[in-house]
């Protein structure tokens, strides 16, 4: 049995939808589809998840919403009209979706709408059962997936069947509907892939496979033919965006094999994701990058000597809702970095002060706009000369490096540049490690 899961710009009108069918139906093992909201259209056009978003900022906030459902309520029924469908069956879930915002459903049961009504559609007009997932995937309170959402998922799908399933959400531990993050429809289907035993994940967006580097940074960028789990996650980590970072737990403990694919080219072969690979003349899978992120840096003279030091100080940091994603680690000397937006400059100088006096510290300093380079591969750490190409080709272009972390991880190299340099240090280490 197949799984497929079809992203926004798979499912943005009523032809992308034909093309799924045709898709779906070109394997008689392709039996559930698991599907998201529509996305754009055209490059000024709003995908509705982020209208759905909008709707319940607007309702919580007493302001005028209406017209903004009614454009959501029209994207729906222009795909049913395209496809030749009558709207009669699909008034009234709309209208449910209307009452339901109106009273103040919240951010996450609105969100999660786009998804449900997608899904609705396709199985209409696939004449596939509808599955819900509310109540059967169940989010932990950390974001993990909770070990029951398997055996209830498996209860629910017969073999015998074909399923639409909507992505991107499920129930938390009260019970109340509950989204992943943005993106999240990928680990929907690698849950029902687990929770089924399949075969194959076929994951189908708008490009075919996942790139060496971003596409519309290098004209020509390559796609690569086959990639490991942790490869596609440490990637993902550092900005790639073709496959959702979290998606990967799921399959990885049965080594189900995951093939991103394009909707609009069938036929190309994609990226396949698999447990292990040979090096085969490529150690390397990629590069990119992700900005956005803020530099913490505490000293403090035998700072190590205090037991615990280090789980002490990122307790007060969440306390502030500071959570570092990447660490560096010196003799007397701690640095994080952390995402820019979880906290305003008040809060920053609020959290500096409060380290400051309860570990008394010698200096915290924060500054801003950096980012974090990437260079992933299976075989990185079988390479003796790639710090000596990577810090070159970015000395030649003048990039300044401001870490440079490599042996902490089995499959990437990471490098710290400033903001403003990221996307010209992503294309100078394509050119140095893959042209």
């Amino acid at each position: 049995m197949i799984v497929c899961k079809f992203g926004g710009s798979s499912l943005s009108d009523a032809p992308h939808i034909e093309k799924v069918q045709k898709i779906v139906h070109g394997d008689d093992e392709r039996r559930i589809v698991v599907v998201s909201a529509p996305g754009k259209r055209s490059g000024n056009d709003e995908k509705v998840t982020d209208l759905l978003y909008r709707c319940a900022h607007l309702v919580a906030e007493g302001k005028p919403w209406h017209a903004v459902f009614d454009a959501i309520a029209a994207r729906y029924t222009d795909i049913l009209s395209g496809l030749g469908m009558e709207h009669d069956f699909f008034l009234p879930i709309l209208a449910e979706v209307r009452e339901h915002i109106e009273a103040g459903a919240g951010d996450h049961w609105a969100a999660s709408r786009g998804e449900h009504l997608s899904a609705r559609l396709v199985a209409a007009y696939f004449g596939w059962e509808f599955l819900e997932t509310e109540g059967r995937i169940i989010i932990a309170d950390d974001g993990s997936v909770d070990e029951t959402t398997y055996e209830r998922l498996r209860e629910a799908l017969d073999p015998k069947k074909r399923y639409v399933v909507p992505g991107f959400y499920g129930s938390n531990s009260h019970g109340k509907v509950q989204t992943f993050s943005r993106g999240g429809s990928d680990i929907t289907g690698a849950i029902i892939s687990r929770a089924i035993g399949a075969q194959v994940y076929e994951n189908w967006t708008d490009v075919s496979g996942v790139y060496r580097i971003d596409p519309r940074l290098v004209e020509g960028a390559t796609v690569v033919d086959r990639m490991t789990y942790r490869e596609v996650r440490e990637l993902a980590a550092v900005g790639a965006s073709v496959f959702h970072e979290e998606a990967i737990a799921p399959v990885i403990t049965a080594s189900i094999p995951i093939n991103v694919k394009n909707t609009n080219a069938p036929s190309d072969e994609g990226t396949w994701i698999v447990e292990g690979r040979e090096c085969d003349g490529h150690p390397l899978a990629g590069v990119s990058a992700k900005g956005g992120f803020s530099r913490l840096t505490v000293h403090k003279l035998m700072l190590f000597k205090r037991t615990g030091i280090r789980h002490a100080l990122l307790t007060m940091m969440r306390v502030f809702g500071v959570r570092p994603v990447f660490s560096l680690y010196g003799i007397d000397s701690i640095v994080w970095f952390f995402e820019t937006s979880q906290a305003s400059e008040g809060v920053l100088q609020a959290m500096c002060a409060r380290l400051r006096s309860e570990f008394a510290l010698d200096s915290i300093e924060v500054d801003h706009a950096h980012a974090v380079v990437g260079v992933v591969g299976a075989f990185v750490n079988e390479d003796p000369a790639l710090v000596g190409v990577v810090s070159s080709a970015l000395e030649r272009a003048q990039i300044p490096i401001t870490f440079l972390n490599y042996g902490s991880s089995a499959t990437s190299m990471l490098i710290g540049v400033e903001e403003r340099d990221s996307k010209a240090a992503v294309t100078t280490l394509y050119h140095a490690l893959f042209a």
